[in-house]
């Protein structure tokens, strides 16, 4: 094993990189939580239970497909890098797709597996990294600050911190609701956590919470650790079940599509280029086996779909595990691992609530918008497409909604500013497609 991971060529040995597998796994145990209680709708009071994904399925579904993604990651790609469904894409999924739009949550699984068939054709073709590099590079800034705002909004609507208001559309909420302040503590130890830079902070501040919480009788005691793995029937396969209905081919569908399309396509290469860089792995400003840590997120994708789960990225708390010595793939098998554990202490974890989960919401939305910093505001032509981006994916409470406003915004202020030469032809594509999407998304 050691030889296959070239272990002397990154100087590394099964003790770090199981050190760093394990501290990714800890940087990153929140999705267990809350990606379940995201597609679940948990937040939401009376929602109709054929909107609402089952928590249990979801929950086995984010642990395999998570670890089938992060197998393959090690194994194809030999990055020390960790997949698990994308925080963003799992709230235009549920936020966005079924509770904005009235979607069914099986057509939105036939829309990720879709997205990934084709991230997986473009992949093996040689076109996706041609994608990637025609979108502006102040666009990929925007849409991930956008998203970061997106998740933070909806981390503070979760804690009842911002609620619903008549006159103002949002205001205060009552900051003496019990609920409210658990979600506020765990915010707070949260944030001193990350201050201090501790790794994992994140995970153990939801820790902390949920014991605050049973200590003040505001969350119930598991009454078992260990228990038997929740059925995953609810969901597999449920993504096929769209392809014979009618309604699934529509232009707003199209618009769905495309959405997950994008935000994949800069979560995924964003952060490889982030963690590889960080571990020393790019020579030349180039990565070796780009393709195959592309072709490790395109199977996961569609992999998790079929499960049962929104669209599986790679995950900056990767970044994480490097910095305590993962270097090569065996780092990214050793998370796999745990998290095939993780699906056998369900009774355990399905006790989080959504007061608990709302910190790690908006502590991930922090870590999001710092792209803002990157973008070049002096150049009023990139700042237009840029902020709308940015400022319409929370108001609009659409990720979608941000990504078409600012690719239809880029070419009609380039082209003003007589920079036409300068903008891909494809982003032309992307100004019709988007268009079209706003056209007939009323019809």
């Amino acid at each position: 094993m050691h030889k296959y991971f070239e272990f002397e060529k990154y100087g590394t040995n099964y003790r770090r990189e199981f050190i760093g597998g394990l501290t990714t796994f800890l940087a990153m145990a929140y999705i267990l939580v809350v990606n379940p209680l995201t597609l679940s709708l948990a937040s939401i009071e009376d929602l109709p239970d054929a909107l609402r994904m089952d928590y249990g399925a979801v929950f086995v579904a984010t642990a395999l497909a998570s670890a089938l993604g992060s197998i393959i990651m090690g194994l194809l790609g030999k990055y020390p890098l960790a997949l698990a469904p994308g925080m963003g894409l799992n709230a235009f999924f549920a936020y966005t797709v079924v509770l904005g739009s009235g979607i069914p949550w099986q057509h939105a699984l036939g829309a990720v597996f879709i997205s990934g068939v084709f991230f997986l054709i473009l992949t093996l073709t040689g076109l996706r990294e041609k994608i990637i590099n025609a979108i502006p590079v102040e666009l990929k800034y925007a849409v991930g600050a956008g998203i970061g705002l997106f998740i933070t909004f909806v981390g503070l609507q979760n804690a009842k911190i911002i609620v619903n208001n008549d006159a103002t559309l949002v205001g205060l909420g009552d900051l003496s609701n019990p609920d409210t302040l658990l979600a506020i503590f765990g915010l707070i130890i949260t944030v001193i956590m990350m201050t201090r830079g501790i790794t994992g902070a994140v995970f153990y501040g939801m820790v902390i919470t949920v014991i605050v919480g049973m200590i003040f009788k505001l969350i119930d005691v598991p009454t078992q650790v260990v228990g038997s793995v929740p059925s995953l029937a609810p969901t597999f396969g449920a993504a096929f079940s769209s392809f014979s209905d009618s309604s699934f081919y529509t232009t707003a569908m199209l618009g769905v599509i495309l959405t997950f399309f994008f935000v994949d396509f800069f979560d995924n290469a964003g952060t490889l280029v982030a963690v590889a860089n960080q571990a020393g792995l790019m020579k030349d400003g180039k990565l070796e086996n780009a393709g195959r840590a592309l072709i490790s997120d395109s199977v996961a994708s569609t992999a998790g779909a079929v499960l049962g789960t929104s669209t599986v990225t790679s995950y900056i708390e990767s970044s994480a595990g490097v910095a305590a010595g993962a270097r090569t793939g065996f780092a990214s098998l050793v998370t796999a691992g745990l998290f095939i554990l993780s699906i056998f202490f369900f009774p355990l974890l399905s006790v989080v609530t959504a007061p608990v989960t709302a910190p790690a919401l908006i502590i991930v939305g922090v870590l999001m918008v710092s792209s803002l910093g990157k973008i070049d505001w002096t150049r009023f032509e990139i700042a237009v497409p840029a902020f709308l981006t940015i400022i319409a994916m929370p108001l609009s409470y659409s990720i979608a909604t941000g990504i078409a406003i600012g690719f239809i915004f880029y070419p009609i202020t380039m082209l003003i500013k007589g920079r036409g030469k300068d903008i891909h032809p494809i982003m032309y594509f992307f100004f019709v497609i988007f268009v079209l999407y706003f056209i007939f998304l009323q019809h």
